[in-house]
């Protein structure tokens, strides 16, 4: 096994799912980009003028943005059309709103509980002999079928109604390849990824727990102490939440993702809420540097929700196995509602990283690009184009390092990755939903430390891939 000593974070900045913040990121995974495509979801939640911990993570993706209410939504509450193939309002999913299947004292207390199971499978046109896809994180597995996410989560969501107080708080519980990039460091449960308590090394199939905290609510604000998601960038962990079965090398390589502290969150009008927390690094439940990082950042939404912005940001040191530097990090992320049945989101990161001992600085930076359009209730299309830089090969790198189930590619890929990916989406049922797409990633810098490339098993500079994934959610 090689030994590889790194100076900032590459793979393991991985995402744990942004607070969905996560927290406000799990709570809002499927957050509708326009009134047209929360049609086509049926699963986001409509966002009400009072605090409510389900909608505030409009944070990374809606950026602040509330969902107009269509016709037979459940905003006023459970309706049985929306359990109906025929439902398809912005807050229908079983798994947001109140569902009769579910025990009754749980939605006397305001509990919710669900999930949902994802799987996939990506062809890959090289046939690379290691079986891995390089690195394209989550869908890694080249031409092998794989379960990415078992999911579920036991939810109380604040509420406050715009004035006054209440409580709650989230765990959600992980099984599947996924566990690789939701592990955290701590509580006794696991060491580093080649000595972990919960899960042995060299395994693909693993259990994790990407959240577990608890929220209290004070009129407009609201405070989250425990394990949650960060909120930097525009895509998420949850499925439900992004347009592409296939992930950016943005939330894979450029950001942190799951974070353990305290986030802070504000609303100062309908258009504007400011964050602002302090966590203990990198997928860590415990600091191992006597030292935290701060988190924070804004979203504004404007008039007619046409245009919204997030700004987010990551300053301190994220020691992980081995010490690194301090680092910053930031994301903008900009959505511009082209048209009712459109969508453009653009999305810009910068990292830079003080070198940590012998180790140099570090620099990594990138551009998103997306469009998407509801084309029918069940049907919407989409186009992501990425190109991110690894200015100086630290982030980029495979989790075979780290001694678990993965690519073995190593850091040194001093260059440009871009990426080129076409989608579907298909909803035939309020709770089920297939995403095909086809992906062209290509490459151009150095060689990393072995030699290699980063595709086809180290011997291609390019890859396509075709890929879909299945979600029932329940």
């Amino acid at each position: 096994m090689r030994t590889v000593t790194l100076w900032t974070v590459g793979a393991v900045a991985v995402l744990a799912v942004p607070p969905l913040g996560w927290a406000e990121r799990i709570s809002d995974f499927a957050r509708p980009r326009s009134a047209a495509h929360a049609a086509f979801l049926a699963g986001g939640e409509v966002a009400s003028a009072s605090f409510s911990s389900d909608g505030d993570n409009d944070t990374k993706r809606s950026a602040g943005t509330s969902v107009p209410a269509l016709s037979g939504s459940c905003e006023a509450g459970y309706d049985p059309s929306c359990y109906c193939d025929g439902c398809h309002g912005a807050a229908a999913s079983g798994w947001f709103a109140p569902d009769p299947s579910k025990p009754n004292f749980l939605q006397a207390l305001g509990i919710k509980a669900g999930g949902w199971v994802q799987v996939g499978h990506t062809f890959n046109a090289e046939d690379p002999a290691d079986k891995y896809n390089g690195p394209l994180l989550t869908n890694d597995r080249a031409s092998n079928p794989q379960m990415n996410q078992l999911w579920t989560y036991v939810h109380r969501p604040v509420d406050t109604g715009g004035a006054g107080f209440d409580l709650g708080g989230r765990i959600d519980l992980l099984y599947g390849t996924d566990w690789r990039v939701a592990y955290f460091h701590g509580l006794g449960m696991e060491g580093d990824l080649s000595h972990a308590l919960l899960n042995g090394s060299n395994q693909l199939y693993g259990l994790a727990i990407p959240q577990f905290y608890a929220e209290a609510g004070l009129n407009n604000l609201s405070v989250k102490v425990g394990r949650m998601t960060g909120i930097l960038g525009y895509e998420i962990c949850p499925p439900m939440g992004n347009f592409f079965y296939s992930h950016s090398y943005t939330i894979c390589y450029g950001e942190p993702v799951l974070i353990t502290g305290v986030m802070n969150s504000y609303k100062v009008t309908d258009q504007l809420t400011f964050l602002a927390g302090a966590h203990q690094g990198i997928h860590r439940f415990e600091e191992n540097n006597d030292k935290w990082n701060v988190q924070g950042g804004a979203t504004w939404t404007g008039p007619g929700e046409m245009l919204s912005l997030a700004y987010a940001f990551d300053m301190g040191r994220n020691d992980f196995i081995f010490p690194l530097g301090d680092e910053y990090i930031h994301s903008l992320v900009t959505k511009l509602q082209l048209t009712e049945n459109l969508l453009y989101v653009l999305q810009s990161d910068l990292g830079v990283a003080d070198g940590a001992g012998a180790g140099p600085d570090a620099e990594w930076y990138g551009i998103n690009q997306y469009l998407l359009a509801t084309l029918s209730e069940k049907w919407s299309a989409g186009m992501r184009i990425e190109w991110f830089r690894d200015d100086d090969g630290t982030r980029v790198f495979g989790f075979g390092n780290l001694d678990a189930k993965g690519w073995s590619g190593g850091p040194g890929f001093n260059g440009s990755f871009t990426a080129l990916t076409l989608g579907l989406n298909y909803k035939p049922k309020i709770n089920i939903f297939v995403r095909p797409e086809v992906r062209w990633d290509w490459y151009n810098g150095s060689t990393n430390i072995d030699g290699e490339l980063p595709f086809d098993d180290g011997h291609s500079s390019d890859q396509l891939t075709f890929a879909t994934d299945l979600v029932v959610m329940f």
